[in-house]
C-alpha cells in the first residue's frame, strides 16, 4: 500500500509540475507577445468618398454589436452565464445579416461599432471588418483594442482575439488616429485582456476650416469602476480641447456606465454585472444624448427571454455626449429585441449650430 501511495504521488507531483511549467510558459509567451500600442497612433483610412459634410443636419448611429455572437440565443460566462461562443458559426452570420439589414435601413451619415472582430476564434474568424467596408461602403476606419493571440481562460478558453472600433461615414474622413485610454489591469491579467481606447476621426465641413471630430468609445467593463472614471476623465479632457479648438465634437458607443436617472427607469435587480454611474454634473454645457424608452443592454446571464423578469436585467449604457454648439433635434434607442445582438443601436440627430 505504501508503496503504490508512494508512486501515486510522484506521478502527481511530476503531473503538478508539468502544469506549473505549462503556466509558466503560457505566460512568459502571453507578455512576450503582448499588445502594446503607442498612446497615439494614425489610422488607415478607406475611403471611396472625398467630399466634405455639407449638409446642416445628420444622423449617427452607434451600436455595440457583440462580434456577431451575442443575439437573442446566447449567454457569456463574464455575465453569470456559461457560454464562451455560440454553437455554430451560422448564428455569426444571421448576427451579421440582421446588423447590416438594421443599419441599411436607417442609412445613417455616420456608424460608430464596437465590437467588430477582424480575425477571433470567438466569432469563428469571421473577418466583420471587411464584411462590413464591403457592405456599408463610404468612409472608415478601424481601430484595435482587443487583440491577444491566445486568451486563456475561460475552459474552452477564448483563444485568439483581435476586435476593436469601426466608425464609418458617408463623407471624406480628414484623419483618424486611435487613442490610447488607461489600462486598470496590472501585469499577468494585462497581457490578455483589452486594451481600451477612442477612435477619433475627423470630418472636413464644406465651406468652413471647423471640423466634426467623432469619437467612437468603449469604456471598461470589468473593472472595479476606477477604470472607467480614469478613462472618462481623460476622454472628457479631450473632448473640450476639441471643441475649444472651435470643432464640433460628438462621442457616442458603449459606456458601461449607465446615463443619469436611467436607473429609475431600470433598477439594478441582477448584480451579476454593475456598470458605473455617468454624472451629468461633469459635463458643464454639454449634453448628453440617450433615450430611455426602451433599454440599450441586457445582461447575458442567460439567452434573451423578455418574459423572465426576474432574471432579465436591462441597462441605458449606450448613447452621445454633444458638444453645445450642435443642437440635438432627435436621439433614439431602435429596438431591436436583442434579436443579433445584446445591445440595441442608438440613432442621433443633430444639426450644426453656430
Amino acid at each position: 500500500m505504501k508503496k503504490t501511495l508512494k508512486i501515486i504521488g510522484i506521478v502527481l507531483g511530476a503531473l503538478i509540475g508539468v502544469a506549473l511549467l505549462a503556466a509558466v510558459a503560457v505566460i512568459t509567451w502571453l507578455s512576450v507577445t503582448e499588445y502594446k500600442p503607442e498612446p497615439v497612433e494614425a489610422v488607415e483610412i478607406a475611403s471611396n468618398v472625398k467630399a466634405p459634410l455639407d449638409r446642416g443636419e445628420f444622423t449617427v448611429l452607434s451600436w455595440n454589436i457583440g462580434y456577431c455572437a451575442l443575439g437573442e440565443e446566447s449567454e457569456f460566462f463574464m455575465d453569470g452565464g456559461k457560454e464562451v461562443r455560440p454553437d455554430d458559426k451560422s448564428i455569426i452570420r444571421k448576427n451579421y445579416a440582421g446588423i447590416l439589414a438594421a443599419i441599411r435601413a436607417e442609412n445613417p451619415e455616420f456608424v460608430l461599432l464596437q465590437e467588430a472582430d477582424s480575425d477571433s476564434r470567438r466569432s469563428y474568424s469571421f473577418d466583420q471588418t471587411a464584411a462590413f467596408r464591403k457592405d456599408l461602403g463610404g468612409s472608415s476606419a478601424y481601430a484595435l483594442n482587443y487583440r491577444c493571440n491566445f486568451v486563456p481562460f475561460p475552459m474552452p478558453p477564448i483563444g485568439k482575439v483581435s476586435s476593436g472600433l469601426l466608425t464609418f461615414s458617408d463623407y471624406g474622413i480628414r484623419e483618424a488616429k486611435r487613442i490610447s485610454l488607461p489600462c486598470p489591469f496590472s501585469w499577468p491579467v494585462r497581457a490578455a485582456n483589452l486594451k481600451r481606447c477612442l477612435l477619433i476621426t475627423r470630418i472636413p465641413i464644406d465651406a468652413t476650416e471647423k471640423e466634426l471630430v467623432l469619437v467612437n468609445l468603449h469604456l471598461e467593463a470589468y473593472d472595479d469602476g476606477e477604470g472607467k472614471k480614469a478613462q472618462t476623465e481623460q476622454l472628457l479632457t479631450l473632448l473640450s480641447e476639441e471643441y475649444r479648438k472651435g470643432n464640433y465634437v460628438i462621442a457616442g458607443g458603449d459606456w458601461n456606465q449607465v446615463f443619469p436617472g436611467t436607473l429609475e427607469t431600470y433598477p439594478i435587480h441582477v448584480e451579476n454585472w454593475l456598470p458605473g454611474v455617468l454624472d451629468a454634473a461633469e459635463i458643464g454645457e454639454w449634453s448628453f444624448a440617450y433615450d430611455d424608452s426602451v433599454p440599450t443592454c441586457r445582461l447575458l446571464n442567460q439567452p434573451y427571454d423578455p418574459a423572465d423578469a426576474e432574471n432579465t436585467q436591462y441597462y441605458v449604457i449606450d448613447g452621445f455626449l454633444v458638444s453645445p454648439n450642435l443642437k440635438i433635434s432627435s436621439v433614439e434607442t431602435l429596438d431591436q429585441g436583442f434579436a443579433c445582438s445584446d445591445h440595441n443601436p442608438v440613432l442621433l440627430t443633430v444639426a450644426l449650430g453656430e
